[in-house]
């Protein structure tokens, strides 16, 4: 089983069981960016407001433009999601702390899809899959959020065989010839 998480403009989802996507009875089967980040810490409630109507959504905090606004918000700083992840990378304690909180966040996020549907792989979308700091980071720090013993968690989180626009790619493949 593969839970596709596409991190982006905004933040989808899927699931792929035996190579075939589930749909679901509303056809939103793998949907968790309108879900509520999970184990919200005291200044995260009520979270940022969504498109949706709902504020705190698991998009709210980890589309690009949110992470974007986040770093903004704390640092007075403009930067790209990925310029975050570069500065960081760079040795700015600035970029580093908002990449850290990020990726707690999605830590956490992806902790609840682990301890929901326990894929095999976590393989990330859209243009923050670029960020390779992600796939070091998050896996260490889900291990405080899943139901499981920390050395037992299997589930591995991988970048797309295709780059950043792997999903649109994917959907191609789906179109009938």
């Amino acid at each position: 089983m593969i839970f596709g998480a596409t991190l982006g403009t905004g933040v989808g989802g899927g699931i792929v069981i035996e190579g075939k996507p589930l749909v679901g009875a509303q056809a939103i089967g793998g949907e968790w960016g309108h879900n509520a980040l999970p184990l919200p810490r005291d200044d995260e409630r009520p979270g940022p407001a969504c498109y949706c109507g709902r504020h705190g959504c698991v998009e709210a905090w980890l589309s690009g433009p949110a992470f974007q606004d986040q770093f903004l918000k704390r640092t007075g700083r403009q930067l790209r999601a990925t310029e975050i992840a570069e500065a960081a990378q760079a040795g700015d304690r600035q970029a580093a702390e908002s990449l850290e909180l990020y990726s707690d966040r999605l830590a956490r996020a992806l902790a609840n899809v682990v301890n929901l549907i326990d894929p095999h792989v976590i393989v990330l979308g859209g243009g923050l899959s670029r960020i390779d700091a992600l796939y070091r980071r998050v896996p260490e720090l889900w291990r405080n959020y899943i139901f499981s013993e920390p050395d037992l968690i299997v589930t591995r989180l991988q970048p797309p065989r295709h780059g950043d626009s792997s999903g649109v790619r994917g959907a191609a493949w789906l179109w009938p010839a």
